[in-house]
């Protein structure tokens, strides 16, 4: 991915090679029983001498509908099965949504995170200067990227420091991208920390912040939070 690097001043234009950490940047067929066809055969008008042998009726078949049941004095009723209703299966359970994003004022320079009626911040950041300022509007962060590495944009150079001493610290919250390069939130080396406390405006358009505010706001954003930086 692309980022802006520090000038001479401590300002920032490159790429950022994500290759150390992953993006958080995370019937069957029922049997029909038929009735059983009656047992004696039609009625013969000639007399007939023998009694003819009753057919059993098969052991599933049907009663006959036209033919009441009765009950003989003192025996107990048939027994009757009470319909059966299926419990319906409970629901999974769902991941309650927590509304959050997060805000940077250009003016105060400092950024914050609203988060599940919560606020976290504000912090102190150092910002982009006059000719490459940080961009106004609502973005999305679009990665996360822990210990991120910084490659150059103009040379291609890949800088080996990686982690909190790196250029851009062990973290970083990428929220939009121009060209080669991407604009990001990130932490600062400590060589670099007084553009941070003093509230600078040095970057080349990115967001810096202290180690342990950053990790902060890390874990608690997703992908997707909205970034709105007003000025």
């Amino acid at each position: 991915m692309v980022l802006p690097h520090l000038r001479s001043s401590g300002a920032c234009t490159g790429a950022l090679v994500i290759g150390l950490c992953g993006a958080t940047l995370l019937a069957g067929t029922a049997a029909l029983a038929l009735p059983s066809a009656n047992s004696a055969g039609p009625a013969s008008s000639a007399p007939s001498t023998a009694t003819p042998e009753a057919v059993p009726a098969p052991a599933d078949a049907a009663p006959d509908a036209t033919t009441p049941t009765t009950t003989a004095p003192g025996a107990a009723p048939p027994a009757t099965t009470a319909p059966t209703t299926a419990t319906p299966a409970a629901a999974p359970a769902v991941r309650p949504v927590v509304a959050s994003r997060i805000v940077l004022r250009l003016g105060k320079r400092d950024i914050r995170l609203e988060r599940g009626g919560k606020v976290y911040g504000p912090w102190p950041v150092a910002i982009g200067d006059a000719r490459t300022p940080t961009p106004t509007g609502t973005f999305q962060v679009t990665n996360k990227v822990v210990n991120p590495v910084y490659a150059s944009t103009r040379t291609g150079k890949v800088t080996g420091t990686v982690g909190p001493n790196g250029p851009l610290g062990d973290r970083w919250l990428g929220f939009k991208t121009a060209g080669p390069n991407q604009f990001g939130i990130h932490g600062t080396p400590s060589a670099w920390a007084w553009t941070v406390s003093s509230r600078a405006a040095v970057t080349n358009g990115c967001v810096r912040m202290f180690h342990e505010h950053v990790r902060k706001l890390f874990d608690l954003v997703d992908v997707g939070t909205p970034v709105v930086i007003t000025r």
